[in-house]
């Protein structure tokens, strides 16, 4: 019961909701070009349950791992089927931008789902930051030299107000052997002082040496909760679904690069164990990781690979670009070179995954027993 409730059901949920969201983007899309619907699945495999509603069968399928939406005359073998009254609804007879808009809607629209959950988020509970104190002060660093202080508060570089620690390294990240000026609270006191920032090399996300601008300080790791007004709300949102996208998007780069290590890859067994972990630490936890999780799925579908929607949306800019469709032979090789692909790859998530659990007979056990 305890694996059910804080494992299964927290990753089912999680998923179906991302499954949903970016079904329903093809879905509506579709339906606003007017194209016919058939049906609206979640889920692969067998019809567990299902109910028609005028034209379209809203489905429920046996295999939780994705979804579909199946469009009159999206399939080449399907173009003799379809009835003459019905061909202007068919999709292989829209034109080829509208066509790419509804296969670029549901990784849209996984993206908005983002959006939406971090700005709702920040206008509700507010934005956790980490506070302005100084924990230590390097011997000798611009920051002793200048008299900063275990314990002092930045509250403000060059004149701008800091909440946050982020907003103080943004500022001197960028501002080697310039002079600032930084003003802290020293138990109630405001007390300024020019510091100068000194080049050196650290490393960034990805373990690379980048060059940034440092005075010799480190953090006390402390949080706080910034409240926001709806307007500054919906700026952070945008600002944090940019950051993940941005996030998301340097780290496939970096992965094709051999930056990041494939072993970091994660599939539906490492979703399902963040999912429980962080569903017992509170939903605060678990909502923000849904809206990382949605910007990745929307990321990764637009990949260009085929049997991906990057892949068609490949497809559609090809033809639009040479006027014709891309021969049925050509796409079917493809298609096949990107289901081989997408092979490989579930094979490696998995692996990941398992080499990830500290103890895979207890799981199985869970499970199981």
């Amino acid at each position: 019961m305890h694996f059910f409730l804080y494992y299964l059901l927290p990753f089912i949920v999680v998923l179906g909701i991302l499954i949903f969201f970016h079904e329903l983007g093809h879905f509506l899309v579709a339906k606003y070009f007017g194209v016919k619907v058939l049906k609206f699945s979640l889920g692969f495999g067998y019809k567990v349950v299902g109910k028609k509603i005028g034209e379209t069968e809203y489905v429920i399928s046996s295999v939780p791992l994705g979804g579909y939406v199946k469009l009159l005359g999206e399939n080449d073998d399907e173009q003799e089927k379809i009835p003459p009254s019905e061909a202007v609804r068919a999709f292989s007879n829209q034109h080829v931008l509208k066509r790419m808009a509804i296969v670029l809607a549901g990784p849209l629209f996984n993206l908005f789902l983002a959006l939406f959950i971090f700005c709702c988020l920040y206008l509700v509970s507010g934005v956790t930051v980490m506070t302005t104190e100084v924990a230590q002060v390097r011997e000798n660093s611009p920051a002793d030299k200048a008299g900063i202080r275990k314990g002092d508060l930045i509250v403000a570089v060059q004149g701008q107000a800091t909440e946050s620690w982020n907003e103080v390294k943004e500022i001197i990240q960028v501002s080697a052997d310039k002079p600032l000026t930084v003003t802290v609270d020293r138990e109630g006191n405001l007390v300024s002082m020019t510091v100068v920032p000194e080049e050196a090399v650290e490393k960034n996300l990805f373990g690379e040496d980048v060059k940034s601008a440092l005075i010799g300080v480190v953090a006390a790791a402390k949080f706080k909760k910034v409240q926001k007004g709806p307007w500054a709300a919906i700026k952070e949102g945008f600002g944090q679904t940019w950051y993940v996208t941005k996030l998301t998007v340097l780290t496939i780069v970096k992965l094709f690069q051999g930056v990041v290590s494939i072993k970091t890859i994660g599939g539906p067994i490492m979703i399902g164990q963040l999912t429980g972990q962080v569903a017992q630490e509170g939903l605060d936890n678990l909502v923000p990781l849904l809206a990382v999780i949605s910007i990745n799925l929307g990321i990764l579908n637009l990949l260009p690979v085929p049997i991906l929607d990057g892949g068609l949306i490949l497809f559609l800019l090809m033809e639009l670009v040479l006027r014709r469709p891309i021969s049925l032979k050509k796409r079917d090789v493809a298609q096949k070179a990107g289901l081989f692909l997408l092979a490989i790859l579930i094979v490696v998530v998995t692996i990941n995954d398992l080499a990830r659990i500290e103890a895979v007979k207890s799981l199985f056990e869970k499970i199981f027993g």
